[in-house]
């Protein structure tokens, strides 16, 4: 008796905890939904480049890399933020999974990865074409000076130590301006939902 009573209490916490938690919100106000609607991810500002997107570099038989556009007008790809929270919409500080809508014909799936050893450090990939990843998830951070704007940074944690750093942009010689875990500053972005009919 006493142990259903105690497993209740903590079941009951945790709902409350989850339901309390702040909510990541898109350029309009609304929550941002648990694997339901796709979002572009922009820059806070006009003149920080365009939306996320993928390209092919390297030896990449496919586009496997993920960059920023470095065109204003560009809205990127469709992207689907996940987290395991039986949850509709997505909190602030949660272990989310963060993909493309629909993957490339390389990748096994269209979710996010870090990979670690190329010449711009630990870089968002797509899942699928290296072998050295790093597993850990991501997180969406508030950075918002002001509760009227919805602005938000991306950050990578590993599982292996729990340590999390910043999703920042690092700028190759060929000019793509690829996703990186950094401890320098942060990309700061919001979430457009795409519209129904594009989704």
């Amino acid at each position: 008796m006493k142990s259903s009573t105690v497993l209740s209490i903590i079941l009951l916490s945790a709902f409350i905890a989850s339901t309390t938690a702040k909510l990541v919100l898109d350029v309009d106000g609304e929550p941002v939904e648990n694997n339901v609607a796709a979002y572009y991810l922009m820059p806070d500002l006009m003149g920080k480049g365009g939306g996320i997107e993928r390209v092919r570099t390297g030896k990449e038989t496919c586009p496997l890399t993920v960059v920023q556009s470095p065109f204003e007008v560009v809205n990127g790809l469709p992207v689907k933020i996940a987290s395991s929270l039986r949850s509709y919409f997505i909190p602030e500080d949660s272990k989310v999974r963060i993909g493309f809508s629909s993957s490339p014909e390389c990748a096994s799936n269209p979710w996010w990865t870090v990979v670690e050893g190329l010449p711009e450090g630990p870089a968002v990939k797509i899942s699928g074409g290296y072998e050295s990843t790093v597993e850990g998830w991501f997180k969406i951070m508030s950075v918002s000076s002001s509760p009227k704007l919805n602005n938000y940074k991306l950050m990578f944690c590993a599982r292996e130590d729990d340590s999390c750093e910043n999703i920042g942009i690092h700028k190759d010689a060929k000019g793509n301006r690829r996703l990186v875990v950094t401890d320098k500053n942060p990309m700061v972005i919001q979430f457009v939902k795409v519209a129904s009919s594009s989704a």
